[in-house]
């Protein structure tokens, strides 16, 4: 900005010429040696003392200047001091005055006072020639032995030449001026250069690539559309639940990591190479429909093939409500449905993929351990039955009750038949021929208990001892009792098996269809064009002021 200085000027008159009436003189003239110094010389006119008719009545020099008395010519100036006052002049005027009149000698009692005083004595304080008096004056009175004076007192005045060169005062103030505005000039032409070399800049690297941007997404990109999908991953749960499983059960937070496996899958190159396979997503990339840009080239590789798989299928997850959501992008509306439903369909055998091993390491941990219990409780039956087989006993503990039975009855009848026998031989004349048959029946009683006692607990030539009959069918009766729980057991933990690998069993619901979109969703021409600017904007910034930092740091 230019700042324009506010100097006063003021208006400056030479004096006027002096005529001398009577016999003429010699004149010294002054010649201009500096700026506060002159010099007077003889005869520097080359007339002599030759008077000239022409010239004016004599008036009194500056050095016989005499206070004015009453009625006096009062006409040079105005004598009021508010008319002084009103003039508006400066201090430096002011003291300009006072020191004029102190000089020639005038009572001033003040500064205006001093002007009134020199315009009544004929002098305008303010005068260019009246100031220069002031440096002049010592001067002059150490040479006016050299001047030459007129009869009747009167002194010719001084041969002035006019004043072309101002003041060092006035020329310091000029060329003070001068430099300010010089330097405001340059700023201000460096400001607009600098200016223009900035906008210059903006153009070449914000506005050009802006605009080149901006027609690219308005004319040339090719519109396309996007199939928007939603969908979660539940699990099936029991009727009832506890622990503090049951606490997160019904949250999305069971299944978060399904959902995230399932969109890595869906964004890995696997489901791009499925879906080229199947649905032919180069090929659709890769029609001359398409703007070179958006365009796949003719063999390209399966890098750049899956990086524009990325751009064109975006799928995010969102945690707190456990959704999956989807956007396929294509040039055709419904093949961004085709291409969404074929992703759906994966994702499904990927959920179901995620639980099968897990559910078939249950279910064949179950049925190998039910089936190793139901062979062993089998083997442990034909044992009990092969036992039963051999010794022909149906059940030790049936056997004993009987073989104990009879040792009783037996036991019983030879307790009575010993009653008898005793009671017949405490007869004076016993019966011999009934106690001998008695006798007899008694023996055979006590032979037949012992066989049947000797058959319970001692081995015979024939076979075991019921004993350890009875001791082997328990053992293996027993084995069969074990197998049997363990059968139920493995039974149980198969049922249980059965039941988690259902609750494994994660499900696929959709809660957002894809359908084809009337309007194109891409390109977004402003949005991009705003992105645009705003990245080379900031590109531009960083690299100027790294610049500044380099040149300033280097310049230090």
């Amino acid at each position: 900005m230019t700042i324009k200085l506010k100097v006063k000027r003021f208006r400056t008159r030479r004096p006027d010429p002096v005529v001398v009436t009577g016999p003429p003189r010699k004149v010294a003239a002054v010649h201009r040696i500096g700026d506060d110094a002159f010099m007077p010389v003889e005869d520097a006119d080359g007339f002599g003392s030759a008077p000239f008719p022409t010239a004016r009545a004599a008036q009194p020099a500056a050095n016989d200047i005499v206070p004015p008395h009453d009625g006096a010519p009062q006409d040079v100036a105005p004598q009021d001091l508010d008319s002084i006052r009103r003039e508006g002049l400066t201090g430096r005027q002011l003291r300009m005055a006072r020191r004029l009149a102190q000089k020639h000698g005038l009572p001033a009692t003040s500064d205006f006072d001093a002007v009134r005083l020199l315009r009544r004595a004929g002098l305008d304080p303010f005068q260019r020639s009246t100031v220069l008096e002031l440096v002049t004056g010592d001067d002059e009175a150490a040479q006016g032995s050299r001047a030459l004076t007129v009869p009747d007192g009167v002194k010719l005045p001084q041969t002035v030449k006019p004043m072309k060169v101002p003041s060092t005062e006035v020329r310091a103030e000029q060329s003070h001026i001068a430099e300010v505005q010089r330097i405001q000039q340059d700023m201000a032409r460096r400001r607009r250069r600098k200016t223009a070399l900035l906008a210059a800049r903006m153009f070449f690297f914000v506005a050009l690539p802006t605009l080149l941007a901006g027609w690219y997404y308005h004319t040339v990109a090719t519109p396309l559309f996007a199939a928007k999908t939603e969908f979660q991953i539940q699990q099936a749960q029991p009727a009832a639940q506890a622990g503090l499983g049951s606490l997160l059960g019904g949250t999305s937070f069971a299944t978060a990591q399904d959902s995230i496996a399932v969109q890595g899958y869906l964004q890995s190159p696997e489901a791009m190479e499925r879906l080229n396979a199947d649905n032919g997503f180069v090929a659709h990339f890769s029609t001359p429909d398409i703007d070179p840009i958006q365009r796949m080239a003719d063999g390209i590789s399966r890098s750049a093939a899956y990086n524009v798989y990325k751009r064109r299928v975006q799928i995010a997850y969102d945690p707190t409500e456990g959704i999956i959501k989807m956007e396929v992008i294509a040039v055709a509306p419904e093949k961004a449905v085709e291409f969404s439903r074929a992703l759906i369909g994966y994702a499904e055998e990927q959920v179901d993929r995620l639980t099968q091993r897990l559910r078939e390491d249950q279910m064949e941990g179950a049925l190998t351990s039910f089936a190793d219990a139901e062979t062993k409780m089998m083997l442990a039956q034909e044992r009990v039955v092969d036992l039963q087989e051999k010794y022909k006993i149906l059940s030790s503990e049936v056997e004993v009750g009987l073989i104990t039975g009879q040792i009783g009855a037996l036991e019983t009848q030879l307790t009575q038949d010993r009653l008898s026998l005793a009671q017949m031989q405490s007869n004076e004349t016993p019966n011999t021929a009934r106690m001998e048959p008695l006798q007899r029946r008694i023996a055979t009683l006590v032979s037949e208990i012992g066989a049947l006692r000797f058959k319970l607990t001692e081995d015979s030539a024939d076979g075991l001892s019921i004993a350890r009959v009875q001791s082997q069918l328990l053992v293996a009766q027993a084995n069969v009792t074990t197998r049997q729980l363990m059968l139920a057991s493995s039974l149980q933990a198969m049922e249980s098996a059965r039941v988690e690998a259902n609750r494994q069993t994660r499900y696929l619901s959709i809660s957002v269809n894809p359908i084809a979109p009337d309007d194109p969703a891409y390109p977004r021409a402003f949005e991009n064009t705003l992105v645009v600017m705003l990245i080379f904007a900031g590109v531009y910034l960083m690299i100027s002021m790294t610049v500044a930092i380099l040149r300033e740091q280097v310049t230090a």
